[in-house]
């Protein structure tokens, strides 16, 4: 699925002054939106061995990838022009069904 941030998000003044970044809490709201929406009804409870690799910054477009659901996690990626912005695992609750899901990409 393809995102963008606003340039006038609320979380961007002061992070940071003359050099805006995407906050990380903004970029991962977004992949939960997108896993809540594809996963439903598996309940997602937590994050695993999530890495930054590169700032996001307003206005660019980036786009998020659902990987392979396994039995209690799902793998996510957020790369823009083919480069690895973020990368992790969703923990699942309530998994029983998540391989119904397909294991799409977003």
């Amino acid at each position: 699925m393809q995102a963008k941030i606003a340039a006038d998000h609320p979380a961007l003044p002061g992070h940071f002054p003359g050099h805006p970044v995407v906050p990380a809490v903004v970029i991962l709201n977004a992949v939960l939106e997108l896993a809540r929406a594809r996963l439903a009804p598996v309940r997602i409870c937590g994050l695993k061995k999530v890495k930054f690799m590169r700032p996001l910054g307003p206005e660019e477009s980036f786009e998020i990838h659902l990987g392979e659901i396994g039995a209690e996690t799902v793998s996510f990626s957020c790369r823009r022009d083919e480069q690895v912005l973020v990368r992790g695992r969703l923990t699942l609750a309530g998994a029983s069904g998540a391989a119904s899901a397909g294991g799409r990409q977003a």
